[in-house]
C-alpha cells in the first residue's frame, strides 16, 4: 500500500556534508511520522532523527544534534536529512521509516520502511 523510496548516501570525507532524502508513493493518504534510523554492523539500530506530520516537533538523537537536520515536505511527501560535520562514526547504513500517527515517541514502532542507503565517512 505504501512504498518508500531513498535516495542519497554514499562516500565522503570526514567534516563533509550529504543530504538524504525519501519520499512516500501509494494511493492511500494519510498523515504521517517520518523517522531516519542507522544501524552499523554489530550495532543496534537507532533512531537520529524524527518529525511530527506538522513538522513543528522534532528529535535528534544525542550524537547527532546540531549536526544533522530534518525537514519535510509534505505536498510532496518527501523528508530530508542534512547531515553537515560528518564523523567516520556516522557510518552505517541509513533507513527511511514511517508511520501513521502525528507524533514521534521514543520506542515508536513504524509500519514501513525503506530499502536503506549506505554512508560511509572516511578520515
Amino acid at each position: 500500500q505504501v512504498q518508500l523510496v531513498e535516495s542519497g548516501g554514499g562516500l565522503v570525507q570526514a567534516g563533509g556534508s550529504l543530504s538524504l532524502s525519501c519520499a512516500v508513493s501509494g494511493r492511500t493518504f494519510s498523515s504521517y511520522v517520518r523517522a531516519w534510523f542507522r544501524q552499523a554492523p554489530g550495532k543496534e539500530r537507532e533512531c537520529v532523527a524524527a518529525i511530527s506530520w506538522s513538522g513543528s516537533s522534532t528529535y535528534y538523537a544525542d550524537s547527532v544534534k546540531g549536526r544533522f537536520t530534518i525537514s519535510r515536505d509534505n505536498a510532496k511527501n518527501t523528508v530530508y536529512l542534512q547531515m553537515n560535520s560528518l564523523k567516520p562514526e556516522d557510518t552505517a547504513a541509513y533507513y527511511c521509516a514511517a508511520s501513521r500517527g502525528s507524533y514521534y515517541y521514543t520506542g515508536r514502532p513504524f509500519d514501513y520502511w525503506g530499502q536503506g542507503t549506505q554512508v560511509t565517512v572516511s578520515s
